[in-house]
């Protein structure tokens, strides 16, 4: 599609005619063309490919770029909305073509990650680097390190060819399992700066790449330490002691090198990664030329001092007495493997820069598999040419050279074929030949002090990756803020976001490991260090696979999920074998880490494989439980709370949640009435912020909305649809409405309805009363206003003007006027009523609190399937309820007190509920107070009716008209019921009124026999004057059963 540039601030389309009707609006934000009031231009839609005006846009990638992008350009196709809803030709429809960032960033913001950002503008001169310069020749310099000229040789001496070979053919076949990993999961979408860090983290999550990532950064920053001793005590030993050179002693020598050293690698660094990329060319060549000296030295032939030393060139007998293994010292196959497995660790010196990679995705594939190849074949190839040269013990000595002919017999036969007798060497230790000496490639090549130079440049080329990579991969992690107290390093300079501060850090880091001098101990360690993060490349790309995501569909396809599997297997088996305690000191690290990002709970979401599994786990145990018959045993509530606004009624929600924990369903509904339309857009707002809240507050339950004509028709339709499968709410719970008295009957009749409902779809139903009230929403839309003026008020007083960076800056349009509405909206209210919002308040968190000890009064009148015993026996297994203990009363006949008593006693032993005390009242029969009955009828006295005192044609038209109202058949109908619940409220108050929380069966009305105004009055006057109060009624089947 062809794209048009803007002319004037206008996006003028020559396809379109501006002759026919007027085109359809919409608007452009952020555009410096013609205002209308708001900062958006209006340009018309475009004729798309189908040949007619239309909002739709064809495909393009501009549209699939991250949503939390913080800088460039995003396009924005048309939402659902605006191409469905009715078009008004005299208006705008507002399609922002793209969403733009200012110049000044936005570091730091909340939502920023690596994965937001967009890549930087090639045309701002930022370096780029293809697959040689940037992954194969960074791979090949990290994999051939000083084990290539110093190791090797002691390796294939101890291990033999044969077992030498296996040695670096099962290190290759980690490594490449490794990269077919990698390769995978860099070609599953876009890959930015952090490596394996970035890798690990979009797979796994921050919680796993959080945990790996700043210890591979520890790794890469100690490692540097590591190679600089090495090339310290290269130069310490071979060039300054040797001429008698020494600056005060070998030690402090070393120390003064390798500072000097770290200190000359950090100025290549900060000169720039093109200054560093060419030293590490530099560094390449002479590395090859080290090589191939190795190679054309075997050719040349052996003086006598060399063959006193073990080198005879190609000889077949040495050739065969070098197969098989010849370990000494007690070492084994493992702890040879363990020397050697190190080396093979710099697979990932090309995808630690990935940031700075021209194509990351194709790079990395295909310059790490090279690099394992070429330096896997120089390995074999230059230790085969060893073995077949050199034997594995040589004295030194001309001495040593015998005249032919010789008996030869023993260990040392090949040397004594060759006219050496080494068989002193069976009896004392020498120092030459490939078992003992580290210098046998100094021999072998045609100029020893290339060795060195190799030497050298191995060690240096390693530590320069390392110096490089570390604040890389750590600038990345800082980046994503998964620890907030590191963000400071997150921060980069100058065109290709260089990490300084990275730098520094990485740079005093190797400093004091190098002044520590001793390294032995911590570099099993960092090797392990290696070995986890591989572990976890492999990890990941294995549960990405199994998770069956669609959205996994790497470009690269030469990869097997189980290879992957056994890849990680193996990297974790490699770790014990090269040193156990070191594998357990870093899984104990990765643990902890681990660990405190999960409780820090890091606001990210980056779509992991760990949600795809959870995600499929889920699904397949809703499943396997549909195909399963419910049992009384595993019956727990899961409760649908009708709290409209989840913040809006918080002890409702914190009681539900009470007795569902985690163990079982916890909803939070709303129902937003009114036309759909609007009833809509409210409930999208309505449930981000109801959400976030939940997840703010840690209040574990899911938030649910419905859009209705009326509440009880959004009720219902909760009641109907909520939940999957088994996993489906079974009990309502909502608060009492304290207002039914002054609201209208619609309301009290839509309230009273959705009880109803509630019996009919078989819910048990949960009615809670507190006296001080539930709905805390005037109190929550007051602070939230107040903290709107206060905000205000705060950009109103900054130097700037109230200018922000980034996506988060706001753009002001509320005047001094409007700050002043506020504040008087949200003036002080009068001092009772403060001070009955800080009773409100303070019961709103009453559930939430530790409770203190007292009593769970439990009053189970009626028979309903148990759910009215279950329930306060669940609170009191909670930590907030341990102090509660459960008192229970029963209604019992008198004379029979003492019976009633044991029966209820054995069937709550029966059901293995202890309780001590249970409490028969037996005079609940008796008629209420006069007074009580006074009251009622005071309460009831709006909604009468009083048919009888009026003559029959008038109560008929009132009846009609109101037909509501309560009856005086009615009452005298249900009497005895009345002044059951009237009688019920005197005897709670005399009996519970200290309670902490009371629970009663709650009486039911028969539909089209009790009126709603008489069935809320009921409700009324008995939970009224009481402590927090919970009514149940349970569906009348059995929760309780006392078979095992």
């Amino acid at each position: 599609m062809e794209r048009f540039k803007s002319n004037g601030g206008e996006n003028v389309n020559p396809a379109f005619d501006p002759s026919g009707d007027d085109a359809p609006m919409h608007e452009t934000p952020f555009s410096n063309g013609v205002s209308n009031g708001d900062n958006r231009a209006v340009r018309p839609s475009v004729v798309s490919a189908f040949g007619h005006d239309t909002l739709d846009r064809v495909p393009n990638i501009d549209f699939y770029r991250n949503a939390g992008s913080v800088s460039g350009h995003r396009a924005v196709r048309p939402s659902l909305q605006e191409l469905h809803d009715r078009f008004q030709k005299n208006e705008g429809i507002s399609v922002p073509d793209t969403v733009e960032d200012d110049e000044e960033g936005s570091v730091g913001t909340p939502s920023e990650d690596l994965e937001s950002a967009e890549p930087i503008n090639k045309d701002k001169g930022a370096v780029k680097f293809g697959w040689i310069r940037g992954v194969l020749v960074r791979c090949m310099l990290n994999i051939w390190g000083v084990m290539l000229f110093i190791r090797l040789s002691w390796v294939f001496g101890q291990a033999g060819w044969g077992l030498g070979t296996v040695v670096i053919a099962l290190s290759c076949v980690v490594t490449t399992v490794t990269a077919l990993s990698m390769s995978a999961i860099c070609t599953n979408g876009v890959v930015r700066g952090g490596g394996a860090y970035y890798m690990i983290s979009r797979s796994l999550g921050p919680e796993f790449g959080g945990s790996i990532g700043l210890i591979f950064a520890f790794a890469n920053a100690v490692a540097v330490a590591m190679y600089v001793v090495g090339f310290a005590e290269t130069v310490v030993v071979d060039l300054l002691k040797e001429n008698d050179a020494l600056m005060t002693d070998e030690k402090n020598d070393i120390r003064i090198v390798g500072c000097l050293t770290v200190v000359l690698l950090l100025g290549i660094s900060l000169a720039g990664m093109e200054w560093e990329a060419k030293a590490q060319i530099v560094l390449l060549v002479i590395l090859i030329a080290a090589i191939v000296n190795v190679f054309v030295g075997t050719f040349i032939p052996a003086t006598d001092e060399k063959k006193s030393k073990g080198f005879f060139n190609y000889q077949s007998n040495i050739f065969l007495e070098n197969f098989p293994p010849n370990f000494e010292g007690g070492e084994t196959f493992f702890s040879v493997f363990a020397v050697f497995f190190p080396a093979a660790t710099g697979i990932l010196a090309g995808a630690n820069i990935s940031g700075d990679l021209r194509d990351a995705q194709a790079a990395i594939p295909k310059g790490t598999l090279l690099a394992i190849f070429i330096t896997g074949v120089t390995y074999l190839g230059v230790a085969l040419c060893v073995s077949a040269s050199v034997v594995r013990d040589a004295t030194g000595l001309n001495s040593s050279a015998i005249a032919q002919p010789f008996p030869c017999n023993g260990t040392a036969v090949a040397a004594c074929e060759l006219g050496y007798d080494f068989s002193v060497c069976n009896v004392e230790k020498c120092i030459f030949g490939s078992m003992n000496s580290f210098q046998v490639m100094t021999t072998v090549s045609g100029y020893g002090y290339l060795i060195t130079a190799g030497t050298f440049s191995a060690t240096l080329s390693s530590a320069l990756a390392s110096l490089v990579s570390a604040p890389k991969v750590f600038q990345a992690l800082c980046k994503d803020n998964i620890y907030t107290i590191l963000h400071f390093f997150a921060k980069g300079h100058g065109k290709n976001d260089e990490p300084i501060r990275g730098y520094i850090l990485t740079f005093i880091i190797s400093v004091a490991f190098i002044l520590i001098g001793d390294l032995n101990i911590i570099a099993p360690i960092i090797s392990n260090f290696f070995l986890a993060s591989y572990a976890l490349i492999n990890f990941s790309c294995f549960h990405a696979s199994y998770a069956k995501s669609p959205g996994w569909r790497p470009a690269y396809k030469y990869y097997n999920m189980w290879l992957s599997l056994l890849g990680a297997l193996l990297c974790c088996g490699v770790m014990f074998v090269i040193n156990w305690w070191a594998a357990l000191i870093t899984y104990a690290i990765e643990i902890l880490l681990y660990i405190y990002v999960t409780v820090q709970k890091p606001d990210v979401n980056w779509g992991s494989s760990t949600q795809a599994v959870t995600f499929v786990s889920a699904v397949s145990n809703a499943l396997s439980l549909s195909g399963t018959e419910d049992h009384v045993k595993n019956f727990r509530p899961q409760i649908l709370v009708l709290t409209g606004t989840a913040k809006t009624r918080p002890a409702l929600l914190d009681l539900a949640h009470a007795f569902s924990k985690n163990y079982g369903l916890c909803l939070t509904c709303q129902v937003f009435v009114g036309p759909r339309s609007e009833a809509l857009r409210e409930m999208k707002a309505g449930m981000k912020n109801s959400q976030l809240w939940l997840k703010r507050t840690k209040r574990k339950a899911f938030y649910a909305a419905v859009a209705c004509n009326t509440f009880r028709e959004g009720a219902e339709h909760l009641l109907q649809a909520s939940g999957l499968g088994r996993l489906a709410p079974n009990t309502l719970m909502v608060g009492f409405k304290r207002d039914w008295r002054t609201v209208g009957a619609e309301t009290v009749q839509s309230y009273v309805g959705v009880l109803h409902d509630a019996f009919d779809f078989e819910y048990g139903t949960l009615v809670l009363r507190m006296y001080e009230g539930l709905d805390v929403t005037h109190i929550v839309e007051a602070e939230e206003e107040m903290f709107k003026a206060a905000k205000e008020q705060e950009e109103l007083e900054m130097p700037n003007g109230g200018k922000r960076k980034g996506m988060f800056r706001k753009t002001r349009h509320s005047s001094q006027q409007i700050l002043t509405t506020r504040v008087s909206v949200c003036s002080p209210p009068t001092p009772h009523v403060a001070n009955m919002n800080e009773q409100l308040m303070e019961a709103s968190t009453q559930f939430k609190k530790k409770q203190p000890t007292g009593t769970i009064d439990v009053w189970w009148l009626f028979d309903d399937g148990g759910l009215t015993l279950l329930l306060p026996y669940i609170l009191t297994t909670r930590k907030k309820w341990k102090n509660c203990k459960l008192r229970i009363f029963v209604a019992g006949q008198p004379g029979r007190t003492e019976l009633d008593k044991r029966e209820m006693e054995s069937l709550l032993q029966k059901f293995r509920i202890n309780c001590k005390d249970i409490q028969v009242i037996d005079d609940i029969q008796v008629s209420p107070n006069p007074d009580s009955w006074k009251k009622f009828e005071a309460m009831i006295e709006p909604f009468r009716l009083h048919e009888r005192s009026k003559d029959t044609a008038q109560a008929e038209a009132e009846q009609k008209k109101h037909p509501w109202k309560i009856t005086d058949e009615e009452l005298d109908a249900f009497e005895e019921k009345t002044n059951l619940q009237i009688r019920l409220n005197e005897l709670l108050k005399e009996k519970s009124a200290s309670a902490n929380l009371i629970i009663v069966s709650m009486p039911i009305a028969r539909k089209d026999s009790v009126s709603d105004h008489l069935y809320m009055a009921w409700l009324d006057v008995l939970t009224k004057e009481l402590p927090p109060t919970l009514l149940i009624r349970g569906n009348h089947k059995s929760v309780l059963t006392f078979y095992s």
